[in-house]
């Protein structure tokens, strides 16, 4: 999963990231629209964080949505 795609689905992913930070308001949401540098600003404006924080936390947040990310590497025989 990539930026592009969350931008692009936006609408499906709003109410996972309402979940996850839950100081943003349906407001900034609506007006991020999916666009990754206004969700790092609003995410340092309220939890009052470093751009570098806020980056690596959507970063963080991306990889978890992609199956298989965070899997255990497999043993090889």
């Amino acid at each position: 999963m990539n930026w592009n795609q969350v931008e692009g689905q936006w609408t499906q992913f709003r109410g996972q990231v309402k979940s996850k930070w839950a100081k943003l308001t349906d407001h900034d949401l609506e007006n991020a629209a999916g666009k990754r540098d206004q969700l790092v600003g609003k995410l340092q404006e309220h939890y009052g964080i470093l751009k570098e924080d806020a980056e690596n936390q959507l970063d963080e947040w991306i990889a978890k949505l992609t199956p298989g990310k965070h899997d255990p590497p497999k043993k090889r025989d």
